[in-house]
């Protein structure tokens, strides 16, 4: 029976793989010699993939049920390993449940059918690249932010509009919305109540995204930009989320952690995007100058030549902090706490881009 199963799965995702890609044939029958030959391949495959990232997608102990179909449902087998490593780990395993309850009240179809009435995506990269010619600063992405896990609630009368206009009126050029229920307090409700109040910034929809649908729900809900997290997705991922995200006229910001993480990146061809976060993910410790061991010559002329704008997160609280990660070689900043939580927000951003 758990040969069974195994092979079922494999190739499921064999299948799925070949419509992804536009590739037609048959499913072999289980146990034939072609159904032998076709698992090895994708069998490979996923084993690479995991190797790539250092987020679990789910508990070891199969605690999350993966559905074969209205009946049928499978369990991850257990391994002594249960708990999740870090927060990061955590938000992800958490994910798939609000996934689930964001799906129950609006089904892909529906989300398709929303998007029919929601406006076009703005240009989230051509809004960072017009500000940084415009100020000679890096384009700042300022972050509506309520709470985070290791801060706590960090805005008490958090008014994601009015914080959104008053960044616009600062001079960002771009906001990063939390759409983290749990952990950070956000909604993908507060994306549509920015868009509707006339916020004419791009907006970022911040999830932690580990499957397609998360990316249409930003769609129907306003965004213009994604993000993806390269220690939670690896390449083929990334790739398929970017294609996925630019066929709906959205950008893709993929986030980096490491050198490991950066040179993977650059492997993909779809990429125009990439921040560097100077968290650690297990520590929560901020290093600024993370963003400067990352970008060395070889990776800055990389991305000169395919004209990737790289984008400086974390640890960035006053004007010399900007200059750091500018002089690193960052066009454009993502920043949130250190502004979120003035109470003149919009002067908050004036003194950091001066």
């Amino acid at each position: 029976l758990t040969l069974t199963l195994t092979l079922t799965l494999t190739l499921t995702t064999t299948t799925t793989t070949m419509k992804r890609f536009g590739v037609r044939g048959r499913t072999p029958k289980i146990g034939s010699a072609r159904a032998r030959r076709s698992t090895r391949p994708v069998m490979a495959q996923s084993a690479q993939s995991s190797s790539e990232v250092t987020i679990r997608r789910y508990p070891p102990a199969g605690k999350d049920k993966q559905s074969c179909g209205r009946l049928l449902e499978f369990e991850v087998p257990g391994e002594e390993d249960e708990k999740p490593r870090n927060i990061l780990e955590e938000i992800v395993w958490f994910k798939n449940e609000e996934i689930a309850r964001h799906r129950e009240k609006m089904d892909l179809v529906s989300l398709k059918r929303k998007m029919n009435f929601t406006p076009p995506a703005r240009d989230f990269i051509g809004a960072i690249k017009a500000k940084y010619e415009e100020t000679g600063k890096p384009g700042l992405i300022a972050e509506a932010k309520r709470a985070s896990p290791s801060k706590g609630i960090i805005k008490e009368d958090f008014d994601p509009v009015d914080i959104a206009l008053e960044y616009e009126a600062g001079g960002a050029a771009c906001i990063s919305v939390l759409t983290d229920e749990k952990y950070f307090k956000g909604s993908f409700d507060n994306l549509e109540l920015i868009r509707s109040a006339g916020v004419s910034c791009p907006l970022l929809c911040k999830e932690f995204i580990i499957e397609a649908y998360q990316i249409f729900h930003a769609r129907a809900k306003g965004a213009d930009a994604i993000l993806l997290i390269a220690a939670v997705l690896p390449n083929s991922d990334l790739s398929y989320f970017i294609k996925a995200a630019k066929s709906l006229g959205m950008a893709a910001l993929v986030e980096v952690h490491s050198v490991v993480e950066m040179q993977r990146v650059l492997q993909l061809e779809e990429v125009e995007l990439i921040g560097i976060n100077n968290r650690d993910l297990e520590t929560f410790k901020v290093d600024l100058y993370n963003t400067k061991e990352l970008l060395d010559e070889a990776t800055l002329k990389q991305l000169e030549e395919r004209d990737i704008i790289c984008v400086g997160e974390s640890g960035i609280f006053t004007p010399e902090d900007v200059k750091v990660v500018q002089d690193a070689g960052c066009k454009a900043i993502l920043v949130g706490e250190s502004l979120v939580k003035e109470d003149d927000i919009e002067g908050a951003v004036e003194q950091l881009l001066s």
